[in-house]
């Protein structure tokens, strides 16, 4: 019988972090041993699997049209998801992306500090501020009276001293916004790096002109704090109701010198009163009438900036996911520095290369398919 020559053949293929040899003895042995790779035709279903997960080569404006509002809607949901449903399942790892509590956080970082900052003051100069505030606004008239002007003078001091953390509050916000607007369209445009520029500055543009409506919304909402005193919520009397029931008590230590110099009164805890002997009863009790009902409206004013916050936020990201993204990306895209749709039709290099870097791998494998095939059958040819 006549040997068949003894040769080794092999087949070589490599992508990615994948490199293999196949080595098959025609003799028969060593063949496809325990230190060689998985069977050519899985390499060749994994390589087919991965070529079919890229985008599709477009050819026509109508395909790219197509994949390009598949996009859109495709980022659209991933905003509905992460900022209006509170789903984070594609970014499981990513804290920063799972919207709904960040921005809860930021809300209540905001509820904290505003809280913080107009806590009132009480000590050697309580009630010195509503003095002088009748004083100026002292008329010709009958006396008694509560002069609204007062009220408002006192009412404006305090909004202002808080004016500034509503404005730090929505550039906050906005920022934030901007990132995870930036990391939802780069995530679904991870195939069209053509496309990416485009999309960052719709994404910019869009912010900016949310974040200034914001802010002009924020800053009539202290405007209409700061010039109006106004509530319809019945926690304004019953928390003045509280306070002003701690008058006469207060009014004795004023008038009568002997007694302590200091009160303890519901939501102040304690208060001096020595210095108040300086001035006439009838101004000081003016004077604590207003400051009750101001600590009763004050906590009626910072609810109200806390809650019209929220309402806004939510208006805005609603606004934001269905209509205003939408409209940003197209006026983008159109635009003449954007390039239009017809830049979906020009593949990028690397996508490019990817296609065919995986296309020679196929071809290289179908091929040594083929070498094996021959070689097998000539195995079994020998054996016979």
């Amino acid at each position: 019988m006549a040997l068949i020559e003894t040769k080794t053949i092999t087949c070589s293929s490599s992508y990615g972090d994948d490199d293999y040899s196949s080595v098959f003895d025609e003799g028969g042995s060593g063949i496809l041993d325990h230190h060689h790779p998985p069977l050519v035709s899985t390499y060749n279903d994994r390589y087919v699997g991965q070529l079919n997960k890229l985008p599709r080569k477009m050819t026509s404006v109508a395909e790219a049209m197509t994949a390009f509002m598949r996009i859109v809607s495709s980022v659209k949901e991933s905003l509905k998801k992460v900022l209006m449903r509170g789903e984070f399942d594609e970014y499981q790892d990513v804290k920063s992306m799972h919207c709904t509590a960040r921005l809860s956080e930021m809300l209540s970082d905001y509820c904290a500090i505003l809280h913080t900052t107009a806590d009132i003051k009480y000590g050697e100069h309580f009630l010195i501020e509503e003095i002088k505030g009748l004083e100026e606004a002292k008329g010709i008239g009958l006396p008694n009276f509560l002069p609204r002007p007062a009220f408002l003078a006192v009412l404006n001091k305090k909004v202002n001293e808080i004016s500034s953390l509503p404005i730090e509050f929505v550039e906050k916000l906005w920022r934030y916004m901007e990132q995870v607007l930036i990391n939802v369209m780069i995530f679904h445009l991870e195939n069209y790096p053509m496309l990416q520029s485009s999309m960052r500055r719709a994404a910019h543009n869009l912010i900016v002109k949310m974040k200034d409506a914001s802010v002009n919304r924020v800053m009539e909402l202290v405007e209409m704090e700061r010039l109006t005193d106004y509530t319809c919520d019945p926690q304004y009397i019953e928390i003045w109701n509280k306070l002003i029931a701690h008058e006469n008590s207060f009014m004795e230590l004023v008038i009568d010198h002997s007694k302590p110099v200091k009160i303890k009164i519901e939501w102040l805890n304690e208060v001096e009163v020595g210095h108040l002997r300086l001035y006439g009863a009838d101004v000081v009790r003016q004077a604590f009438d207003m400051k009750m009902r101001m600590i009763a409206y004050w906590k009626i004013v910072l609810k109200r900036m806390v809650d019209c916050m929220a309402l806004h936020v939510l208006y805005s990201i609603h606004n934001l996911v269905n209509r205003d993204i939408e409209t940003e990306i197209v006026s983008e895209l159109m635009a003449p520095h954007g390039g239009g749709i017809e830049r979906m039709l020009e593949e990028s290099p690397a996508l490019a290369g990817k296609r065919e870097k995986l296309n020679r791998s196929i071809k290289l494998l179908r091929e040594s398919k083929e070498v094996v095939g021959n070689v097998m059958d000539q195995i079994a040819a020998y054996g016979d």
